[in-house]
């Protein structure tokens, strides 16, 4: 996937406009205004319209970069069974990390949480590795947690004494993991 921050940032470094950038990705069923929003878009980390591998590889070519270098590589994780209070905690541990270090790291937290957001970075590394991405250069360039509600399957309330019920709130969470090169 295209990483849009890095595409911004090699994009100002080598004095490139978006419609300079643009000339290189205009294509069937994309002109060149079209193609101008969309590298507008892609530079503020809006994908859409989505970019295709042939995008990606025609936008490297014009920077003179591998592709690999405005890439970035995501996994997730919807309705994981862990509280995004509590995941966030794990999460906060590996932003910014080398991959191998912040899978040793989560493999001796002692959190719930652990085991679900190391299976997330796995499959990210794993993403990456299928785009031949070197893996000793990988990072952990975003982590985080968003709430997805109450879990499904659960009960919404117990019933009390006098006639009175109280709400049980088991929350689900959505763990995402974003790896890069550096």
């Amino acid at each position: 996937m295209l990483s849009g921050s890095r595409l911004k940032k090699i994009g100002q470094k080598r004095k490139m406009s978006p419609s300079s950038l643009a000339k290189h990705i205009v294509r069937g069923g994309l002109n060149e205004r079209q193609a101008i929003t969309a590298i507008k878009n892609w530079g503020n980390c809006l994908y859409k319209p989505a970019p295709q591998k042939a995008d990606i590889e025609a936008l490297a070519k014009a920077l003179g970069v591998g592709v690999n270098e405005i890439s970035q590589w995501q996994s997730s994780y919807r309705y994981a069974p862990s509280s995004p209070r509590k995941a966030r905690l794990v999460t906060k541990l590996i932003a910014g990390r080398q991959a191998q270090d912040a899978l040793d790291i989560l493999k001796f937290t002692p959190k719930r949480s652990a085991t679900m957001v190391a299976k997330v970075l796995e499959s990210a590394i794993a993403n990456a590795d299928e785009q031949e991405a070197d893996l000793e250069k990988l990072y952990v360039s975003e982590a985080r947690v968003d709430g997805a509600g109450r879990r499904i399957g659960t009960k919404t309330w117990i019933a009390k004494d006098r006639g009175r019920a109280h709400p049980i709130r088991k929350e689900a969470s959505h763990i995402y993991v974003t790896v890069s090169e550096e």
